[in-house]
């Protein structure tokens, strides 16, 4: 019944709706509605590239990527919950791109919240850094000279060292925090709800340009409340260590490798570990997820495809996206509904877009004043006592 009447509903009621089923009493639901209405103030429309082809366009919102719905949805949670905590709560945020500036804005200039994000020397793109290193107010850039994993790796530690725990009340808002997770949901079911009733009898597939792996658990747990899904396509760069998991049911983390697609270059996924316990074995995983990674260069020539077919600038991570749909297709041919969804914002990749000799979009006006600003980070080594140092000394 949710599914049937989610096609008369509007995107906050959608998600009001579903949150609602799962948060079950823990907040009043004039609170859970607000903190909806302020957090997903932006739709995420699905366009149709052709009969059985859609992109879910999911970068609509503060800063341009998928990351805004889970961090605008965590910090307003997390205000309602520490509104009047004793200590100041520090967000620790990995970012291997997209996320830390989403965090960022999320939490940016609210009392009792300082966010400190960690990401990797000279292996984010330019505008990427542009956006991380010019918010200022509560939020510091750290800039690790290391990997994704390192930043990653620091994080984890912060939360387990007594003093940092003693001086701070810290938080993550990495998808290793589940109500980063649980916003994600919503746009799997506001994709549902935008198809028209005439594909609807059709199964449904989601390609899922995927690297720590929360968006397609997102996914997942759409489908365990009931979403119509038949597959999801977990769509990676060479840092394949699922869809290799997929084939051969080893599980096998390794140092990532840098990529186009530098949002998704995660050697060892942090997500991974629900979705096991979503399935408990390999062959249940095998049923609803379809696993298949990609080159730079097939990155690239999926992105001049996209464009000579339907003239839609797709940035590497959603040609991966795109991709993935498209090998699927090769194996079980197209009687299905494909979804992409579209992580980024073209705009943010800009040299790749050069590299595909494909013309550059506009730049929304909130990313050129970010380009204008002057960078400011703190660079530290990928040792822990360094970030440790800083920390306790801030």
């Amino acid at each position: 019944d949710f599914f049937r009447l989610s096609r008369i509903r509007s995107f906050q009621e959608i998600a009001f709706e579903a949150a609602q089923s799962l948060f079950q009493g823990a907040l009043l639901n004039r609170d859970l509605k607000a903190i909806i209405e302020d957090a997903i103030n932006f739709d995420a429309p699905l366009v149709r590239l052709d009969q059985s082809t859609f992109m879910l366009e999911l970068f609509h919102g503060e800063t341009l990527a998928f990351k805004d719905f889970g961090a605008r949805f965590l910090a307003r949670l997390m205000k309602h919950f520490l509104h009047d905590a004793k200590q100041e709560t520090l967000i620790l945020v990995a970012t291997s791109g997209d996320t830390g500036s989403a965090v960022a804005h999320g939490f940016l200039g609210m009392d009792g919240f300082k966010v400190c994000l960690l990401y990797p020397s000279g292996k984010v793109s330019k505008i990427q850094e542009q956006q991380l290193t010019t918010i200022g107010g509560n939020v510091i850039a750290l800039e690790i000279q290391g990997t994704f994993d390192d930043c990653q790796r620091l994080v984890k530690q912060a939360f387990l060292d007594a003093d940092l725990r003693e001086r701070f009340q810290l938080s993550s808002a990495n998808s290793i925090n589940i109500a980063r997770l649980i916003p994600q949901m919503f746009y799997y079911l506001r994709a549902y709800s935008q198809l028209h009733h005439s594909v609807l009898s059709k199964p449904l597939i989601f390609s899922v340009p995927s690297g720590n792996f929360g968006n397609l658990t997102a996914g997942l747990f759409a489908k365990h409340i009931g979403l119509p899904v038949s597959k999801f396509i977990a769509a990676t760069n060479i840092n394949d260590i699922v869809p290799k998991y997929l084939e051969r049911g080893i599980f096998e983390p390794k140092p990532s490798l840098q990529t186009l697609s530098n949002a998704m270059d995660v050697g060892n996924p942090s997500n991974f570990a629900r979705m096991l316990a979503l399935y408990g074995s390999v062959e249940k995983m095998r049923e609803d997820i379809y696993g298949a990674s990609f080159t730079d260069a097939e990155t690239l020539e999926g992105m001049r495809e996209i464009y000579r077919r339907y003239e839609y600038i797709a940035e590497p991570h959603t040609a991966i996206g795109y991709l993935g749909l498209e090998h699927y297709r090769k194996q079980v041919g197209s009687d299905h509904v494909g979804i992409v969804l579209a992580t980024a914002h073209p705009a943010k990749f800009l040299d790749a877009i050069e590299q595909a000799g494909l013309k550059p979009p506009a730049v929304p006006e909130r990313l050129a004043q970010a380009l204008q600003k002057p960078k400011q980070s703190v660079l530290l080594t990928n040792d822990f006592s360094a970030l440790k140092g800083f920390l306790m000394a801030m």
